[in-house]
């Protein structure tokens, strides 16, 4: 997995290439050295981008040993994993973004949990504001990661990340 860092206006981005399902599955390794508590992560992407496959290399290096799916039917999937309450939101069905709120999906955001959401523009207006975005687009045979900070929280975030390689 190669990286390139670089700065754009005052939120800072990272770039990914990630060539196979390894080295997205390294990447979420890397953002699990990264994350704390308090965090929004949007997940953004076509069906197929790899977005799970992120999550489950997130997971699998905090020491979750069971399956990791993608949410897609049951709309979240929590996991109590080092110390983290993280909760892994799939919001491809919502055909309202009122759904997010009739659902009672407000509560997960917390000052204690970290939120990953696929499908984050299906819930907006509602859904809390991301701290950092991670947008997966096909490249050829493989694909190519952005990582966007954009509140203070997520800058920090994207520092964790350059320091954990």
């Amino acid at each position: 997995m190669s990286d390139l860092i670089h700065q754009s206006d005052d939120s800072p981005e990272q770039q990914f290439e990630l060539p196979d399902e390894a080295a997205t599955r390294a990447l979420g390794a890397r953002l699990a050295k990264a994350i704390a508590p308090g965090l929004t992560i949007y997940l953004v992407g076509d069906l197929g981008a790899g977005k799970t496959t992120l999550v489950r290399g997130l997971l699998e290096a905090l020491g979750h040993k069971g399956a990791v799916k993608s949410p897609t039917y049951t709309l979240i999937e929590p996991y109590t994993v080092s110390n983290l309450n993280l909760y892994h939101f799939d919001l491809y069905r919502f055909t309202d973004p009122e759904e997010f709120i009739d659902a009672g999906l407000e509560e997960y955001f917390a000052e204690q949990s970290v939120c990953l959401v696929e499908w984050p523009d299906k819930g907006q207006p509602f859904l809390p504001a991301a701290d950092c975005e991670v947008q997966l687009t096909d490249q050829g045979t493989g694909r190519i990661a952005r990582l966007h900070g954009s509140s203070l929280k997520g800058r920090e975030l994207m520092e964790r990340i350059g320091s954990a390689a």
